[in-house]
């Protein structure tokens, strides 16, 4: 099938396709260095872990990398052949210029269609690696930073702890602080080993020879205990629902479908209980526990724009590796510049300074409810295709 392509149009697919893959190679290299080295010396990520879920993480920058990277490409492929007058020698051979911009427009067809999989399927997976790998390696980081500094501190979930020593992943002379609802209970024992339950979302702490003090209103009941004793400390309540950039859009269609029935229910229960208390007189019905209130139908409008937001988003963004080699291909052959870098920069920098900004400020407004994302999302690739069309129609001109 190959054979039946033209010359010409696989000479520039094929230069298209080896630069493309140079610079994305390269533009991810610089991203996980610039970016992710420094956030894990500052987390404190040990270089093993950070080269398990590296994997993970290149997987989930892609569709970022993915854009910039086509973009930068056929600035300079197509800024070369049109400045080293190729495309003049196709036009005068009859050549249809569109004819020389198709491999660029169907490979970033082809790509539009990979960032949607890959912000679809694969970042929700990467993600959820990269959570997985973290959590296992937290027991290790847990009892490297209490071997080095004798203290771990966790505010997020409450927990305090101090140590005299580590002796083989034993805990010497522990003193546990951590909150459970309003309550601040303390252990103390002579020695105690933690392990990890990721599937009950909880920490058991073993200690041998100490007490633990609950409080109880103003008072603390301290018990004491000689034989070793298991406590449970869990973080399932510091858990909040995934972000909907970590879900596959059909969680997220599940997920809205699911709001608008508790919505619906909602408004029919308290539709129901507000007529018959004003009917029977009993106004205090409208405060019972088992009515939604308006704190959280706030909470669930907010959490379904943020759903509907990301889905319109995905599509619109991952279209967006098509609308810039419209863009991108005609305007590098109109500047006909050796100089790649003039017609990435010329082209790039709109983008940069109107599309993204616009996307993020529309973006933001529809996770809001204040416009709607069903066409929000999709102003900025209606302006590129507009420009795209004024200078495919000027380069078949001239």
């Amino acid at each position: 099938m190959w054979s039946f392509v033209p010359l010409l149009q696989r000479y520039i697919f094929g230069e298209i396709a080896r630069i493309f893959v140079l610079i994305l190679s390269c533009l991810t290299v610089l991203l996980i260095f610039v970016g992710v080295f420094q956030q894990a010396s500052e987390t404190g990520l040990g270089p093993m872990l950070l080269v398990r879920i590296l994997p993970f993480i290149v997987a989930s920058m892609l569709p970022f990398t993915i854009p910039a990277a086509l973009l930068l490409t056929v600035s300079l492929v197509y800024g070369r052949i049109a400045g080293d007058q190729e495309v003049t020698a196709a036009k005068s051979a009859g050549i249809n210029v569109l004819a020389l911009m198709w491999p660029s427009f169907f490979l970033g067809g082809v790509l539009s269609v990979g960032s949607l999989l890959l912000t679809d399927q694969v970042i929700p997976w990467a993600v959820g690696n990269i959570e997985r790998t973290v959590v296992l390696a937290m027991e290790d980081i847990f009892l490297s930073q209490l071997e080095s500094d004798l203290q771990f501190s966790d505010p997020r979930r409450g927990i305090h702890i101090v140590v005299a020593a580590v002796d083989d992943r034993r805990l010497i002379q522990p003193t546990i602080r951590y909150v459970r609802g309003e309550r601040v209970i303390t252990m103390q024992a002579e020695e105690a080993q933690i392990q990890l339950d990721l599937n009950n979302q909880q920490a058991i702490v073993r200690l041998r020879h100490g007490y633990v003090d609950v409080p109880d209103g103003e008072q603390n009941n301290r018990v004491y205990f000689d034989d070793e004793v298991e406590q449970a400390i869990s973080w399932e309540s510091d858990l909040r629902k995934p972000k909907p950039r970590h879900l596959p859009i059909r969680e997220i269609r599940d997920e809205i479908k699911s709001i608008e029935r508790e919505s619906k229910r909602g408004d029919e229960l308290r539709a129901v209980i507000s007529a018959m208390s004003l009917t029977s007189g009993r106004f205090d019905a409208l405060s019972q526990p088992g009515v939604i209130t308006r704190r959280e139908v706030r909470e669930q409008e907010r959490r379904f724009h943020k759903l509907e937001t990301e889905i319109h988003s995905r599509y619109a963004l991952a279209c967006s590796c098509l609308f810039f080699v419209l863009l991108g291909s005609p305007f590098a052959i109109l500047k006909a510049k050796s100089q790649f870098l003039t017609s990435f920069i010329f082209c790039f920098g709109p983008i940069v300074g109107g599309y993204y900004p616009l996307i993020v400020g529309l973006m933001a407004q529809a996770k809001r409810g204040n416009v709607d994302p069903m066409w929000s999302m999709w102003i900025g690739n209606l302006l590129l295709g507009i420009a795209a069309w004024f200078a495919i129609r000027r380069v078949m001109r001239h």
